[in-house]
């Protein structure tokens, strides 16, 4: 049963971007799938106005596609302005051409849902947190990726212990 209801949540909170509606969720949603999951992944903190975030994001959909057997899902999580949802988001996303799940998180304060996503997180974006709770993996970079740290830390996610 806890299986079908992760996967409904999956399903419901990101759904892909091709014609469908960007998902807002709240901190305790995404917090519940990070903890139940049972297989890689790659959240993204961003924003379309973030010039950094924008550059990292073809790479980190790329890594995700090449591991997809190794089970890893990549999950962009908006933190974009709230006047921004869902339009310019959607707008942005379609011309973007991003094919991967895409949210938005409707939450304004940040000393409340940064340290449940980590205690290190100050805030900044780029933000991405890498997960395998099979393995007991976690690691959090607070900062633009190169495609190299990206393809480092799936990989590593799928280490056994």
């Amino acid at each position: 049963m806890k299986i079908c209801f992760v996967v409904f949540m999956l399903v419901m909170l990101f759904k892909n971007t091709d014609g469908q509606q960007i998902q807002k969720i709240k901190i305790k949603s995404l917090s519940d799938l990070i903890t139940t999951s049972d297989s890689i992944l790659i959240i993204n903190f961003w924003a379309t106005f973030c010039k950094p975030c924008v550059e990292e994001i073809p790479d980190l959909i790329k890594f995700a596609n090449k591991y997809k057997k190794q089970k890893a899902s990549l999950y962009l999580v908006s933190l974009d302005l709230e006047d921004y949802y869902p339009k310019k988001i959607k707008k942005f996303v379609s011309k973007k051409k991003y094919a991967t799940k895409i949210a938005w998180l409707n939450e304004s304060n940040a000393d409340y849902f940064c340290p449940l996503i980590d205690s290190s997180w100050s805030g900044g974006i780029p933000a991405t947190l890498f997960i395998n709770n099979k393995t007991g993996y976690k690691k959090f970079y607070e900062k633009q990726l190169s495609a190299t740290e990206i393809e480092v830390a799936i990989k590593a996610a799928m280490q056994k212990p």
